[in-house]
C-alpha cells in the first residue's frame, strides 16, 4: 500500500506550467520546492475531498459517490483550505 501512496500525485512539472500560466509578469519564477509543496497540498486536498464525499454518501445511505454529494462537501472543504 505504501509503494501505491508513493505513485499517486500530480507531477512536479504539471503543477509548475499550472501556476506558471498564471503569473502575470514574466519575471515571476517558480523554485521547484514550491511546485512540490504545490503538489503535495494538492494531493492532500484531492484526497480530503474523497473521503469527505465518501461520507456525505454513507450518511444518505447511498451506495456510490455521485457529483451531488461532491457538491454538499465542496463549500465547507474549501474554506477549510
Amino acid at each position: 500500500m505504501a509503494e501505491k501512496d508513493a505513485e499517486l500525485g500530480f507531477k512536479k512539472e504539471t503543477v509548475s506550467k499550472l501556476l506558471s500560466s498564471s503569473f502575470k509578469e514574466d519575471k515571476t519564477r517558480l523554485s521547484g520546492d514550491a511546485a512540490l509543496l504545490m503538489a503535495e497540498l494538492l494531493k492532500v486536498f484531492v484526497q480530503e475531498a474523497a473521503v469527505r464525499s465518501q461520507k456525505q454518501a454513507e450518511s444518505e445511505d447511498c451506495d456510490q459517490v455521485d457529483i451531488e454529494h461532491f457538491e454538499k462537501i465542496l463549500p465547507q472543504l474549501l474554506l477549510d483550505f
